[in-house]
């Protein structure tokens, strides 16, 4: 009753559409929920985040749950999150990410969830860190440990959403530093993003969790351009 009430008089908008979300209907419509393209990379032979990495960086596994193009409705869920602090569309995506991975074996031996990290002057001027919720979620639909305190970016880049795939690959170079190494040895990491492109960022990640000895690695982004 009082739920009802307050939806008359502030009515809850669909994210992507802004059309008025009916009761059984949660931040997503109907509508655009069906619309949107998931990959099923997890399930694909010819998996093409893996094939990002190949010859880059050893992964476990790798899948993101979204693909993402230019001005669709993946865009405005990211933009949403990233810029006008819906904090809520990542865990909503963590938690779709979550029970669906772990249905499967070779997800469901991840020990610890980490985020690629924001520098310190982004993170303030954000407030928040986009992945965190999605993060949070993973872990625990796969009973794992989140850890945002493992991984930290130590220099300050300008924003990648807009810079060309190539200007994103050159400019992650020597960004982040490994704490508490001791922490993830011998563990399954999930090193979870937004947005995977060039994959620069996840290798720029990797390469320093894998500074700790015995440390198998897997990533899963919300989206991942082709």
């Amino acid at each position: 009753m009082f739920h009802d009430l307050i939806n008359l008089f502030f009515p809850q908008t669909c994210v992507i559409c802004e059309e008025i979300l009916s009761k059984n209907e949660h931040l997503i419509c109907t509508n655009c929920l069906h619309e949107l393209p998931v990959t099923n990379y997890h399930l694909d032979n010819d998996n093409p985040v893996i094939k990002v990495f190949y010859g880059r960086i050893e992964l476990e596994n790798a899948t993101s749950l979204l693909l993402f193009h230019k001005k669709s409705n993946v865009q405005t869920l990211i933009h949403q999150l990233k810029y006008r602090g819906h904090k809520e569309i990542g865990v909503y995506l963590g938690a779709w990410a979550g029970n669906t991975l772990a249905q499967f074996e070779n997800y469901r031996d991840i020990d610890i969830v980490i985020p690629v990290p924001l520098h310190k002057k982004k993170l303030e001027s954000r407030g928040f860190n986009q992945v965190e919720g999605f993060g949070k979620e993973l872990s625990k639909a796969l009973n794992a440990e989140y850890l945002d305190d493992v991984l930290l970016k130590k220099s300050f880049t300008s924003t990648q959403t807009l810079k060309t795939r190539f200007a994103r690959g050159s400019n992650v170079e020597e960004t982040f530093v490994l704490e508490k190494s001791e922490v993830i040895k011998n563990k399954h990491v999930l090193l979870v993003d937004d947005l995977i492109t060039t994959g620069a960022t996840i290798e720029a990640c990797a390469n320093i969790l894998k500074e700790s000895p015995g440390v198998k690695i897997s990533v899963l982004s919300m989206a991942f351009t082709e």
